[in-house]
């Protein structure tokens, strides 16, 4: 596939010949290798004896005149860049404002011509004349061109075969060409072939991106060398990840690619979801032009049933790539179904589905309950001393009060913690209470005080009824009053007669 319109970020980083010194009036020709679009430069620089030696002619006016003779050295030359005595700059129009010299290096005996950014134009025999004092210095030098190229041009799909390129204009025989990545040697081999004097790369992933560098040898024995940095669209993060989420909770999938399309103007890219389930394939989810190339799939709450593995497909125009991710689901299963009872024996079952068999299991207590005379309190997340069990089962062998709150089951892999799940224990009769409030103690006082005073008056009555009965006749006959009448009181006891005897009931 080819995305003319996306831009390849490809950067060329040349391996340029140093200026060997030649003796003042005397010239040798180097060659330089660059890349249109690149920074070159020129080297034209006094050797350490000749500068010990001129260093006070130096400080003199200096005068210093590039030319180039085009790519033959026979063509009449043309001024590029001149520096007169009096520090006047000259350029040619072609050359404005990309050349240029670096004047405080001229004390330090460094005369190199700057050319940025270089034109294909700007190839050909270059030659430096500089003059310092009595003394007069030449440079020469052959300004090459190197390319690399791309096929398919544009930005490049994961999977897609693709060519690279590279050449010179060295008038020479091409004998040997060598790539590297990453700076270690490529072996044409594999995926990787040599093309009519191109590298193939077949089934190209990310993994493949970075620095490449080719190295040309030619009849005469030079060696041309260059570097660029090769961008290839594709998934972010391992080739297979794969997704540890305790059941009931939420996860994501992750589907991210390792750059966004929609950042360099490429629309209309998708992604669907699928889950082989039972097998049917089911369609999960779909989305377009996902955020920052990302397009993560959202499951609110994990079951059991929900476990295996899940496809994303991601289509950019015509090519489809695909990421698989498998989603494991870690659960707690106790030994005891049911309330737990103080002093009982319980395992605690971690499992997990879908392991890859280098995982290791770790239990530990988050929070604890703490004893407050015959009830129990516990306060979630409370701190507690870190109580460590290593293996997917935890036994506990006499269930205390002191193993009541939150237990994590942790799963680890060589990349670190990978998942964990919570379970909660509690025990038959243990009293769970939040803080008591300031009142609890007044209002049991209370309560104790109404119950006793209730209590006394009990006895009170009960020892009343008693006492009445106790003085109550133990003889009914005896139960009649009789009055003895007096002289006195004759008249009045006949009025009273009725009242002065009382007959049996």
């Amino acid at each position: 596939m080819t995305l003319a319109f996306m831009p390849l970020s490809l950067t060329l980083t040349l391996l340029v010949t140093n200026a060997s010194s030649t003796s003042p009036g005397a010239a040798k020709e180097q060659r330089v290798w660059a890349k249109v679009g690149d920074l070159v430069v020129l080297p034209c620089q006094l050797s350490p004896q000749e500068l010990q030696s001129s260093w006070k002619q130096l400080y003199e006016k200096t005068v210093v005149r590039w030319e180039r003779h085009g790519e033959s050295s026979h063509k009449e030359p043309h001024m590029v860049l001149e520096v007169e005595y009096s520090g006047l700059l000259k350029r040619a129009r072609s050359m404005t404002p990309r050349a240029s010299v670096r004047k405080t290096g001229f004390r330090q005996g460094d005369f190199s011509l700057w050319i940025e950014p270089l034109l294909r134009d700007d190839a050909g025999h270059y030659e430096a004349l500089v003059r310092y004092g009595k003394q007069t210095r030449r440079c020469q030098l052959e300004l090459g061109m190197v390319t690399v190229t791309v096929n398919p041009p544009g930005l490049l799909v994961e999977t897609e075969p693709l060519l690279l390129h590279c050449n010179s204009s060295h008038p020479a025989k091409l004998v040997g060409m060598r790539w590297f990545h990453n700076g270690s040697l490529v072996p044409v081999s594999g995926r990787f072939r040599s093309r009519h004097g191109a590298l193939s790369i077949s089934r190209p992933t990310v993994r493949d991106s970075g620095p490449w560098g080719c190295e040309l040898t030619y009849s005469d024995d030079e060696k041309v060398s260059a570097t660029f940095n090769l961008q290839i669209l594709g998934f972010a993060g391992p080739a297979s990840p794969v997704v540890y989420a305790a059941v009931g909770s939420a996860t994501n999938l992750p589907c991210l690619l390792n750059r966004d399309p929609s950042a360099s103007g490429i629309l209309g890219v998708s992604a669907h979801w699928s889950r082989l389930a039972g097998g049917d394939l089911e369609i999960r989810g779909i989305s377009k032009n996902g955020s920052n190339g990302s397009f993560t799939l959202h499951l609110p709450v994990v079951w059991p049933g929900d476990a295996g593995q899940y496809c994303c497909a991601v289509s950019i125009h015509g090519t489809t790539i695909t990421r698989d991710v498998t989603l494991a689901v870690m659960t707690v299963t106790p030994s005891i179904k049911g309330p737990v009872a103080e002093g009982s024996r319980l395992l605690l079952i971690c499992s997990l589905t879908h392991p890859r068999g280098h995982e290791h299991f770790q239990w530990r207590q988050l929070s604890s309950g703490l004893s407050n005379g015959s009830s129990f309190e516990a306060t979630p997340r409370s701190p507690v001393v870190q109580r460590y069990y290593l293996g997917s089962t935890m036994e506990l062998t006499r269930v205390s009060q002191k193993d009541i709150g939150t237990w994590e089951c942790s799963v680890h892999g060589s990349e670190g913690r990978l998942g964990a799940v919570e379970y909660e224990l509690y025990i038959t009769g243990a009293q769970l209470s939040g803080p008591r409030p300031i009142l609890d103690g007044q209002i049991s006082f209370g309560l104790i005080l109404v119950l006793f005073l209730l209590l006394v008056a009990s006895i009170l009555a009960f020892l009343v009824l008693r006492n009445r009965r106790i003085l109550s006749p133990a003889f009914p006959a005896l139960d009649r009053v009789v009055t003895t009448p007096t002289p006195g009181n004759a008249g009045k006891e006949e009025g009273q007669e009725g009242k002065s005897l009382q007959t049996e009931c």
